[in-house]
């Protein structure tokens, strides 16, 4: 019983130092509801991180899809404007995660990642768009 405790606080412990080096790199983790705020009153670059088919199923109004699991990624992600805020959404948030560690490297000053993706968008009643 005391080694689930142990594990657990060590696991409690590595995943609130993984959200503090998340904030202090630059990369700020969003609801659905902050992100329909930013939306509103910033000029935004939204970039859907998913596949081609996925990006089919629905998206997000102004978003442009640039595929994370692309040959071409880092390519695409360098025409982006590195001093525009850039707010990135997957299915469930894994792939944003891994992408916002591309776009620290690749010198962007300001990123959103959508806590939950599209998923959690969809669930919390906003829209999305369906081709």
């Amino acid at each position: 019983m005391k080694k689930h405790f142990i594990f657990l606080g060590i696991t409690l412990l590595l995943a609130t130092l993984s959200c503090k080096n998340q904030e202090r790199e630059g990369v700020k983790l969003v609801t659905p509801e902050e992100m329909q705020n930013i939306l509103e009153t910033e000029d935004v670059q939204l970039v859907d991180v998913r596949t081609p088919e996925e990006y089919k199923e629905g998206y997000i109004k102004n978003s442009q899809n640039i595929d994370y699991n692309s040959p071409t990624f880092d390519e695409d992600i360098n025409k982006l404007d590195k001093t525009k805020p850039v707010i990135l959404y997957c299915k469930s948030g894994s792939r944003s995660a891994k992408c916002t560690e591309k776009l620290i490297k690749a010198g962007f000053e300001k990123i959103y990642d959508l806590k939950g993706g599209i998923t959690e968008w969809k669930y919390k009643g906003f829209d999305v768009i369906v081709d």
